[in-house]
């Protein structure tokens, strides 16, 4: 008789490595010099100064070759098993850290010292620091928060999911293209074109993924999608407006509004109804984000555990 699929059990290249990798970035966090991705990042500047034109073809063949490169070393990564995926996972999320930053953030706050608040806002948000007071640093906050939740926590383990460790490294290549290049100034608008998009893509789902997750576990379901319906198609990204909104219907804030970066000003939509947030919002967001992410871990390994069968024929 022919069987069916089996289970062969976790994955130690899979489910295992994920599992250890979610786990080193829970306790570590990003280590503050060698990061493979400052690495990445570094090889991808020096090689833009050498190719760079004001070309939408060029820059797409620019970010094809380097999520190409990322993807065959997390396929390398992947074939040495468990501890290679691990470091591969460990290399992709960035949700702790991003976390960490936020408490520091609301502690500078609480102390009253709006210059350390914009020096440490200044490593998460483009915008300028130096024109933003209390309110306008916890909206800051707040939104980075929101998107980075789904851009360094929720999307590569989306794809690892799916993928492996060839997902998580060429998702996290993709990202990291699109927050080098992916501007709309006149030196990006054409060459960095390809890398935001590709970003928009990658993100189509994990950004909808992270909105389901923030309405459970913030246990306001029907006031995150009612915000979510009502504000997300305002906002210029198509992703970035999704968990902006959730984020904002789950802690009852405001979000969104003039904002002002190197490259110019934006009117941003507004996103939820409310005040405009406070330190205890960011840390209410930071709580949430932590929430998210391991929500969004354990889904991850569970689903790679699932997808690792085998397929047993035989007749008798």
């Amino acid at each position: 008789m022919r069987k069916n699929f089996q289970p062969t059990g976790f994955d130690q290249s899979g489910a295992w490595g994920l599992a250890l990798g979610a786990t080193a970035d829970a306790v570590f966090a990003d280590p503050q010099r060698g990061h493979p991705v400052a690495v990445f990042g570094s090889a991808v500047s020096r090689s833009e100064a050498v190719v760079y034109a004001d070309s939408r073809a060029v820059g797409a063949g620019f970010t094809a070759f380097w999520v190409a490169v990322a993807a065959g070393i997390g396929d390398a990564a992947g074939r040495l098993g468990t501890v290679g995926t691990a470091a591969a996972t460990f290399t992709a999320l960035g949700g702790t850290s991003l976390c960490r930053i936020g408490d520091n953030i609301a502690d500078a706050l609480d102390a009253g010292d709006i210059e350390g608040a914009r020096r440490l806002v200044s490593g998460l948000v483009g915008r300028d620091p130096n024109l933003l007071d209390e309110p306008g640093i916890c909206r800051a906050a707040v939104e980075s928060i929101a998107e980075n939740t789904s851009d360094s926590a929720v999307a590569p383990l989306v794809w690892a999911a799916a993928i492996g460790a060839p997902g998580l490294l060429a998702y996290r290549a993709i990202n990291t293209l699109d927050a080098m290049i992916g501007y709309r100034s006149d030196r990006y608008r054409n060459f960095g074109w390809a890398a935001a998009r590709t970003d928009d893509v990658a993100n189509l789902i994990p950004a909808r993924v992270t909105a389901l997750i923030v309405a459970a576990a913030s246990g306001q379901p029907g006031v995150v999608w009612r915000t979510i319906r009502r504000d997300a198609a305002a906002h210029p990204s198509p992703n970035a407006g999704v968990v902006e909104a959730a984020f904002a219907g789950a802690l009852g804030i405001e979000l969104g509004g003039r904002t002002v970066y190197a490259h110019g000003i934006e009117e941003r939509p507004t996103l939820g109804d409310g005040r405009s947030p406070t330190a205890a919002d960011l840390r209410a967001a930071v709580a949430l984000s932590r929430r998210v992410q391991i929500v969004s871990a354990v889904g991850a390994v569970l689903i790679r555990a699932g997808l690792v069968r085998r397929r047993s024929a035989g007749t008798a």
